[in-house]
């Protein structure tokens, strides 16, 4: 029941670990991006070590062999984590689950989130993620598969190594089948080629009318999904790459709002 949200969100808050997680704007841009160079650093090699053996990977639904894997955060990804709402889905980003219906046939979905497990649970739970009936979400990870890095121009900052999945998953997951989407360029600092940064989604009320990008990602993720490999593909051009599908998913869009408006005017008529 999704009126039962407040009470869990302040229980989880209250009673549980919840990891420290500060969202800001400050982030690492194209360039720094293209100079950072950590991977190889011997600090992180056993940082990575110690996630792959111990970090928290809450597996919902198997991996299913042959496909490829779509990993999202939750926080300004697909949820506006600071406006106020009476409901959860009011801050729900629109479209997410109309993509993750329309990718799921070619997709796995995991969850990455940099808070605690027990609030992944609860936020996934309240917006119908982990129980919706179109799709089915493969795993939820948490902050303690994150890791700590740094460098001497931006500091300690946390990122969401994917190298974790595919040790924990190396039949299924790799750097050939991955991609991963975050509001925050930092995140896949160690996965530079698998991150496709999502505009922000914030102020709910103000923007969910005109907020597109699930559905646009939807078009994209549909159109590489037949490649043999996705580690050759610049994400940052993706509205690009599928203009078309975008262009026809828009009118699809308008046509349909036209048909509510008209239903509506003549609903008030007689």
């Amino acid at each position: 029941m999704l009126g039962t949200a407040d009470a869990d969100i302040q229980k989880v808050q209250k009673d549980a670990e919840v990891a420290p997680h500060v969202q800001d704007d400050l982030d690492i841009n194209e360039e720094g991006m293209a100079q950072l160079s950590l991977l190889e650093q011997p600090e992180v090699q056993e940082k990575l070590k110690r996630r792959i053996a111990a970090g928290n990977i809450k597996v919902l639904n198997p991996p299913r062999p042959g496909k490829k894997l779509a990993v999202f955060d939750i926080d300004y990804t697909i949820f506006d984590l600071n406006s106020a709402a009476e409901r959860p889905d009011e801050l729900l980003r629109p479209f997410v689950h109309q993509c993750f219906a329309a990718i799921y046939a070619d997709y796995d979905i995991i969850i990455w989130s940099a808070t605690s497990m027990k609030w992944v649970e609860v936020k996934m739970r309240e917006l119908g993620v982990s129980v919706h009936p179109d799709y089915k979400v493969t795993a939820f990870i948490d902050h303690s598969c994150m890791l700590t890095v740094k460098h001497e121009k931006y500091g300690l900052f946390d990122c969401k190594p994917l190298q974790v999945l595919w040790a924990r998953f190396p039949e299924h997951y790799n750097e050939h089948n991955t991609i991963m989407f975050d509001d925050l360029r930092r995140n896949y600092v160690l996965n530079k080629q698998q991150g496709l940064v999502i505009r922000p989604f914030k102020k709910a009320h103000l923007t969910r009318d005109t907020d597109r990008e699930m559905l646009y990602l939807s078009a994209y993720l549909g159109k590489i999904a037949g490649l043999e490999s996705l580690a050759e593909l610049n994400h940052r051009h993706w509205e690009s790459y599928a203009k078309a599908e975008i262009r026809q998913l828009r009118k699809q869009l308008e046509a349909q709002q036209q048909q509510q408006q008209q239903q509506q005017g003549g609903g008030g008529e007689g």
